[in-house]
């Protein structure tokens, strides 16, 4: 509890160094003139609008991307976080991104992809004070982009949906920085819902890279570990094809199920990365990430019916 209290502080304090060093009402349609974008602006939606570059902090990879559909008002807002094993990812990227705009935004959704500093110069428990730090920009501003603050869907894939878990599990993380509860999570393959059994058993050495060999920094980053009471609808997607994905998923619905929440495993017969790539197609996978959302508010269900 007492590395929750020293990251939440540190959160706090960049929160506050962000807020004095630049105005978050200014917004950008231009964009930055980084290089090397993967999105494809000609598989966006017509009449798309992008704002890209939003700040929630003055440092590096402290942005997020906004796409909204024309005519956008109290929309639904997807609340995209990349994965990477939380040392690289970009939030333009073409899976991370395209196929969800071209799915979601005619239904009159809002989409947003974040951004969050990488390993080594933040921790992944950090990083999830960084993607909470985003929210609560993200959900302030809203209006002024056509979306509503009180129906965000938090979503992460890899590395982001730990992150999106790990949010879910301890909403302080995001609350104590001024979010605002949000209508559900989906976690796109996580297989980082119990970081201390993964840490004490043979394990790939990006986790070594990420969560360190302190014990209580494996307790504090592990989003079973954190859940102690009913929590927003919860969906993890799990591929079927890993070894441990789909059981990780399972054991954290259980015990979320036990405090009384609504969560859900959806096993799917996919790779990794297409877990991530192929929401958004036309397919029982999307139908049932749809199905999900319809189930969350009722302003949700008309746009997906």
């Amino acid at each position: 509890m007492n590395t929750i209290r020293n990251v939440l502080l540190f959160a706090c304090l960049a929160f506050a160094a962000g807020a004095a060093g630049q105005s978050l009402g200014n917004l950008r349609a231009t964009g930055s003139a980084r290089a090397g974008r993967s999105v494809d602006a000609t598989r966006l939606p017509p009449g798309t609008a992008v704002l890209h570059d939003q700040h929630y902090g003055t440092g590096e990879n402290q942005a997020f991307d906004v796409y909204a559909p024309s005519g956008a008002h109290a929309a639904p807002v997807i609340f995209m976080v990349h994965g990477g094993g939380w040392k690289r990812g970009d939030k333009t990227a073409r899976g991370v991104v395209e196929n969800k705009v071209s799915h979601w935004l005619p239904k009159g959704f809002v989409f947003v992809s974040v951004d969050y500093p990488m390993l080594p110069d933040a921790t992944p428990l950090q990083q999830a004070t960084f993607v909470g730090k985003a929210l609560a920009v993200a959900q302030r501003d809203a209006p002024k982009w056509g979306g509503d603050p009180h129906a965000f869907v938090l979503m992460g894939h890899s590395a982001g949906a730990h992150l999106v878990s790990l949010i879910s599990a301890e909403p302080t993380l995001a609350t104590s920085q001024g979010a605002l509860p949000w209508l559900g999570t989906v976690a796109l393959d996580s297989a980082a819902f119990n970081v201390t059994t993964i840490m004490q058993s043979r394990h790939l050495g990006l986790y070594d890279d990420a969560f360190g060999n302190d014990p209580a920094a494996w307790s504090a980053a592990s989003p079973i570990t954190q859940l102690h009471g009913q929590i927003a609808p919860f969906l993890a997607v799990c591929s079927s094809r890993r070894a441990d994905s789909c059981a990780q998923a399972r054991a954290f619905v259980a015990k979320a199920q036990g405090f009384g929440s609504r969560a859900q495993v959806l096993p799917e017969d996919m790779r990794h990365g297409e877990i991530n790539k192929m929401l958004g197609e036309a397919g029982d996978y999307t139908a049932a990430v749809d199905a999900f959302l319809a189930s969350l508010a009722p302003a949700l269900a008309t746009r997906l019916h």
